[in-house]
């Protein structure tokens, strides 16, 4: 059971992990978060929480409510209302790691009178109490999930305000030109109608703006969402072995027999700051049987959904008619890797690779038994996937598409407006296009987003955050 969080309550949940560990958090949030607490932590010093000054940290024991049976020993820190996470009333009880003394401590908070947070409610109370707009909260989600360091700054820059900073600055551009239409045309005879190429030159410049934002926004779900990348190749040209490099370290199993990999084997790497989702599959061949035969379906439906399709070739071998194949089906996506190169002889080895490069447009040369190679292929992944700009660099990064929806949809409303303006139609009718481009844009921060989409944002948070 969930509450709303517009209500007077007082909520609580888990917010660390559940399993064997150190220290397990429970934060209370809402207007009797302090009075809860005071009923169920013992302080030596016989002070009850209702007695301590916000932001400041207590020893003591907690205590079920019924009986003061005791559940363990904590420390207890107060946060008082405003200056607190949520903008409530927050205590957050430290006690020993583990599911069962959390679920014990919890059911003590329960019975002393909170009731259990839903999804993502601490966070969204934060928002609704105007601690964080709404792009700074999903933020929140974003930084928890960040699978690279990459992703974990471009969630630190927008929960730091970067996007809503953009955003408004873009918004308050938008509003001073509303402004000044509305003027003139609630006032005629005071004020002048504004000058159509000064208000064009304004909206130009808040479209450039939106361009450079929503141009962001490919590379900047790529490292908040990560890629998927097949690995396929005829049998045993070094598939799982080429896997194993990537991941530096044994995964896969690799043997001299052909077939060897049946099943589809996923890996999550980190390939120049994108999350990839390694996948080695069935060496693509003829099936002598039922299972190899579903292996090489599943490596057919895997390199379909990739990203990026590793086509792996065996350098001591040449290309192949069947290597050819492979790449026409991967089509587009296919990243060709020459590997065994050590198998070449030393004199050799530049012709091999301008072989391989001639005949399919280009092939990174690896071996995955020494390693060699390997940084080249992974920069050349990364190349793919950034369209050439590797690195994350500084500025504002969209990551979220629901971000970069509302962008397109204000750009377009201020295309609009522009059209008005070279048809030469009446000012006042910029109104509309302005006000439903301020309208997109407040969705991102959360100034005109209506309560379901606010509710469908917060469903997607884990509980206790």
């Amino acid at each position: 059971m969930t509450h709303d969080p517009d209500a007077e309550v007082t909520v609580a949940a888990i917010a660390t992990a559940l399993g064997p560990c150190g220290i397990g958090v429970i934060r209370i949030s809402g207007p009797e978060a302090v009075a809860i607490a005071s009923r169920i932590f013992k302080s030596p010093s016989r002070k009850v929480a209702a007695d301590f000054p916000s932001h400041t940290v207590h020893y003591g024991s907690l205590a079920n409510p019924d009986g003061g049976e005791p559940v363990d020993e904590v420390l207890l820190t107060v946060f008082r209302a405003p200056a607190s996470y949520t903008g409530e009333d927050v205590v957050e009880i430290s006690c020993h790691g583990g599911a069962v003394t959390l679920r014990r401590a919890l059911e003590a908070v329960f019975g002393a009178g909170a009731l259990p947070a839903g999804p993502g409610e601490f966070t969204k109370r934060a928002f609704l109490n105007g601690r964080l707009d709404l792009a700074q909260a999903e933020a929140v989600n974003d930084l928890i999930r960040a699978r690279t360091n990459d992703a974990q700054r471009l969630a630190l820059r927008q929960l730091g305000g970067a996007l809503s900073a953009e955003v408004s600055r873009i918004t308050e551009s938008i509003l001073s030109v509303l402004s000044r239409i509305e003027a003139a045309v609630d006032f005629p005879d005071d004020v002048e109608e504004p000058d159509y190429y000064a208000l064009a030159s304004e909206i130009e410049e808040a479209v450039a703006s939106l361009d450079r934002l929503i141009a962001s926004s490919d590379r900047g779900r790529i490292y908040r969402e990560g890629i998927t990348l097949a690995i396929v190749g005829r049998t045993n040209v070094g598939k799982s072995s080429l896997l194993n490099a990537l991941l530096r370290q044994t995964r896969a199993i690799v043997t001299p027999i052909p077939g060897t990999t049946r099943d589809v084997i996923e890996e999550a790497i980190n390939i120049g700051g994108i999350p990839v989702v390694a996948a080695d599959t069935a060496g693509l061949r003829a099936a002598s049987d039922e299972i190899e035969r579903i292996g090489v379906e599943l490596t057919e439906r895997t390199m379909a959904a990739a990203g990026i399709v590793l086509v792996v070739l065996d350098a001591s071998t040449g290309v192949t008619e069947e290597d050819r194949e492979i790449v026409r089906r991967a089509g587009p996506a296919a990243l060709v890797v020459l590997n065994k190169i050590d198998t070449v002889p030393d004199e050799e080895r530049d012709e091999a690779v301008r072989r391989a490069a001639e005949e399919l447009s280009g092939a990174v040369p690896v071996s995955a038994l020494t390693g060699s190679g390997i940084e080249q292929l992974e920069d050349a992944i990364a190349g793919i996937v950034l369209g050439g700009e590797v690195g994350l660099g500084e500025g504002v990064f969209v990551t979220n598409l629901r971000h970069k929806q509302a962008l397109v949809a204000a750009r377009e409303s201020l295309s609009s407006a522009l059209d008005t303006i070279q048809q030469g139609m009446p000012v006042d009718f910029l109104s509309v296009d302005l006000i439903a481009a301020r309208m997109s844009l407040g969705e991102i921060t959360g100034d005109t987003a209506s309560g379901d989409l606010v509710g469908r944002i917060f469903q997607d948070f884990c509980i206790g955050k």
